[in-house]
């Protein structure tokens, strides 16, 4: 019997040739001619596989990877970017390999760190989603020296700082013999984006396939897409009309700003993206106007998501959705935007027409109606119905069930008013729509990349779908092996048709964008930019009389291969013998020739090298070791710091500061914004993270990084140079400021450096928070009640002695304390008094 597997499709047939292989279990992959010829490409450069869903990308993938193993030896890795998507590889792989099963290894987070670097070295083959191979990089807990091949699956994520980025790049770096493949059904939208993946990931060659090419063609059946129109009732268009007129109301003031040059209320995004961007100038030119425009513009947004909803969801959706902005219009510390919403009497309006609504909204018939003819007068088995919206997933899903057996399928992510599903619970539903349990699966975002959902007589689209990449994996749910039927369901006059059409046009595009691409290797290495270029001379094109290619050999002396230059951008410095000689401090070295500015930098520029940064060891070859918070991988410092050289990450959970740099120094860092509600409506407050710093180490460092420090929130500049001053002279704690993450990377190295190499310091973890007295614990506990905050609940606990004294007080008890006024005291009341609703 032979298989064919990408992940998202699997067919067999008895009597088909099956490739044969040393590492493949014989007969079991059906020999198909492009997969063929794609694995071939891939098994000789750093390739960007692109092949509809459903046509065995993965096969492609693990075709290259036996190969790789078996003329190379080394493991091979593939990266998935979700928990379900790795396990379906892994149970794949063991099926088709000849490898013993526990040397094809899973990781997730639900791997102890320590596990992982013991099952790396002993595991051929590993299956991980991408954050948890960044944190063992930066964290030094694995190498990736002797992996002889790399799978990035649904590549089309390598944009931005997503983990894919910063693994290839170290991959390139590292790696003895280097092989790239990158899958994707839908790599991009245009020539751009296409080739930021390829730059990013280090491929330098792009294969596609197309359901138009010959080999292709027979294991492909026609998808007829239709599109249903629909025309919305009139009570729906009057609550979209009267939240249209607020949007107006609102546009008009910002163009009064003079950042809008309309105020029609179908602005597109680009338009409202463009005022938010000439309002933050206001901001940070210190204007008032920026920030009342800044509180407009976020009104607005909100509005937009109601029209949506109530436009492309269902009423249920924009119900859901006002309730959510009344319960945040009445939290501790609303926005004014909120609390402006819901107050308009347009919006209350809205609001009450739609809580009255009692007609079943057109799509909802629509749908059962195409699933009345796909199940029953068609005689099909399965349906899947795709939603933007997880609130319309799961009223759809209820609705539904009164005619049909259907289930939902959505992330994992808790979120307000809608629980998630566990990785189990997901499997358990994916395994009962394979075997034909339950035959309508409503599904969000989740299923589109790459799960091994079985191909379905009818895919749904409750909305049209406005990237090019997600239709693009929708569609690939149907029709791989018979006849399908995409239905795509438009709200006439609406959101939707435009997004209909951006959908169409964008899948245009790429499919031309691709084939320009097709077979244009050597055009393409000139077309991708310095960092692309710097990434492929890690490859070596020469040796030295070692046999060590060139590019490593200068990497290793702290030289990239472009020139072996990097800039702080410090001009004079060499004017200046203190500051060069607190840079040489830093690096380890003096003065050189070749170093002019004195910052291991070379050019003396100020214009760092485009390609993978370097940095040189100390001339000691000593290592600086800096301890870092794992929960600061968010941020890109530890993911820089790890970069260096002479740097060693060690991620841990720790209990004070987020970098450890000596036995002394523990360091605090906070953007601006963390700073100022650090100050007010933080659990931990600044002063309790610091006072424990101050209490195990002997010099505390608080790091307040970006700009604009005194213009957070509502808080008057001197309350925050009070606080400040206060981590100064009451804690002994030095507080330094940074422009930014690139900065506080390039402070923490100096200050790292200067203790274990100047001050010859060891790194030495220790301390813990502090325990809470029972005080802190009291007030803890009343100051979450509506989350009224410390300063509201140490006045009730004087006025009323007790936590309990306060549970049972009145409305007009509690405002006899301070500070505690008659919303403050209702909304105490409905929290402490409201029966629980678990829902």
């Amino acid at each position: 019997m032979a298989a064919t597997d990408d992940g998202d499709g699997e067919g067999e047939g008895e009597g088909i040739p099956s490739i044969d292989h040393p590492l493949l279990q014989p007969d079991f992959l059906e020999r198909r001619l492009y997969q063929l010829k794609l694995a071939g490409t891939a098994a000789n450069h750093h390739t960007l596989v692109c092949l509809p869903t459903g046509l065995g990308k993965t096969t492609v993938s693990l075709l290259v990877t036996a190969r790789r193993l078996d003329e190379v030896g080394g493991k091979s890795l593939m990266l998935a970017p979700t928990k379900p998507l790795v396990q379906q590889h892994a149970d794949f792989y063991r099926e088709a390999l000849q490898i013993p099963n526990e040397e094809i290894v899973v990781f997730t987070g639900d791997v102890s760190p320590d596990d992982r670097a013991a099952m790396w070295d002993e595991a051929t083959v590993i299956m991980a989603t991408p954050q948890v191979i960044e944190n063992d990089l930066v964290g030094s807990r694995i190498s990736l020296s002797d992996v002889t091949h790399i799978t990035f699956d649904e590549c089309h994520r390598a944009t931005g700082d997503y983990a894919y980025n910063y693994i290839a790049e170290r991959y390139h770096a590292d790696a003895d013999r280097p092989l790239v493949t990158g899958m994707s059904a839908s790599p991009g939208g245009d020539e751009e984006a296409i080739l930021e993946v390829c730059e990013n990931l280090g491929l330098q060659e792009v294969e596609v396939m197309t359901e138009e090419d010959a080999d292709v063609d027979e294991f492909t059946h026609d998808t007829d897409v239709e599109w249903e129109r629909i025309d919305l009732p009139e009570e729906v268009i009057e609550i979209r009309d009267a939240l249209n007129e607020v949007i107006t109301d609102r546009l008009e003031k910002l163009k009064e700003l003079g950042v809008a040059r309309s105020t029609q209320p179908d602005q597109s995004q680009k338009d409202l993206n463009r005022m938010r961007a000439e309002l933050q100038k206001l901001i940070n030119n210190d204007q008032s106007e920026g920030f009342k425009g800044m509180s407009v513009h976020a009104e607005v947004m909100k509005l937009r998501q109601a029209v949506t909803l109530v436009e492309t969801q269902s009423v249920e959706a924009v119900c859901l959705y006002f309730d959510r902005q009344r319960n945040q219009a009445r939290s501790s510390g609303a926005s004014k935007a909120s609390q402006r919403l819901v107050s308009d009497p347009r919006v209350r309006e809205a609001m009450r027409k739609a809580e009255s609504f009692d007609q079943l909204h057109p799509k909802y018939r629509k749908t059962r109606m195409l699933l009345a003819e796909t199940l029953g007068l068609e005689g099909g088995e399965r349906v899947i119905v795709f939603t933007e919206s997880r609130d319309t997933a799961e009223a759809l899903t209820e609705f539904l069930n009164t005619s049909f057996d259907a289930k939902r399928f959505v992330g994992q992510g808790d979120r307000e008013g809608s629980d998630g599903m566990t990785q189990n619970q997901q499997q358990e539903v994916l395994d009962q729509f394979r075997g034909g349990e339950f035959e309508v699966l409503v599904s969000t975002s989740v299923a589109e990349e790459g799960l091994d959902v079985p191909e379905v007589d009818l895919v749904l689209f409750y909305e049209p779908v406005p990237t090019a990449i997600r239709s693009i994996q929708r569609k690939g749910r149907t029709g791989r092996q018979s006849e399908g039927r995409v239905v795509v369901l438009m709200a006439e006059d609406t959101r939707d048709e435009a997004y209909f059409w951006i959908s169409r046009r964008r899948e245009k595009e790429m499919e031309s964008e691709l084939r320009e691409l097709k077979g244009m290797a050597s055009e393409l290495e000139s077309e991708l930019e310095a960092p692309q270029q710097s990434l492929a001379a890690f490859e070596g094109d020469g040796e030295n009389a070692e046999g060590e290619s060139t590019a490593k050999v200068e990497r290793k002396s702290g030289k990239s291969p472009a020139e072996g230059k990097s800039s702080s951008g410090s001009e004079g410095v060499s004017n200046q013998p203190g500051l060069q000689d607190f840079a040489a401090d830093a690096s380890g070295e003096g003065d050189s020739a070749d170093d002019e500015d004195g910052d291991g930098d070379g050019d003396g520029n100020g214009n760092e090298d485009e390609g993978v940064e370097t940095h040189v060891p100390s001339a000691e070859g000593d290592t600086i070791e800096i301890v870092a918070d794992q929960r600061e991988m968010d941020a890109n410092i530890a993911r820089d710091l790890s970069r260096r050289e002479e740097i060693e990450i060690r991620l841990e959970t720790l209990d004070v500061g987020d970098y450890i740099c000596s036995d002394r120094v523990a360091v605090e860092r906070k953007s601006v914004a963390d700073f100022v509600d650090s100050l007010v409506g933080s659990e931990r407050s600044i002063f309790e993270q610091v006072g424990d710093m101050a209490r195990h180490y002997a010099r505390p460092i608080v790091v307040v990084e970006g700009e604009g420090l005194y213009e957070q929130r509502d808080i008057h500049p001197n309350a925050v140079r009070g606080a400040l001053s206060s981590l100064a002279v009451d804690f002994g704690a030095s507080v330094l400021r940074t422009e930014s993450e690139a900065d506080t990377t390039e402070l923490l190295a100096v200050i790292a450096g200067r203790e274990q190499q100047t001050a010859d310091r060891e790194v030495s973890v220790h301390g813990e928070k502090q325990s809470k007295t029972l005080g802190e614990q009291q007030e803890y506990v009343v100051s979450s009640i509506a989350e009224i905050g410390p300063v509201t609940a140490r006045s009730l606990l004087e006025e009323f002695g007790t936590v309990e004294a306060v549970m049972i007080a009145s409305e007009e008890e509690l405002q006899e304390a301070k500070g505690v006024g008659q919303v403050t005291a209702e909304r105490m009341r409905e929290v402490i008094g409201s029966e629980y609703d678990g829902q």
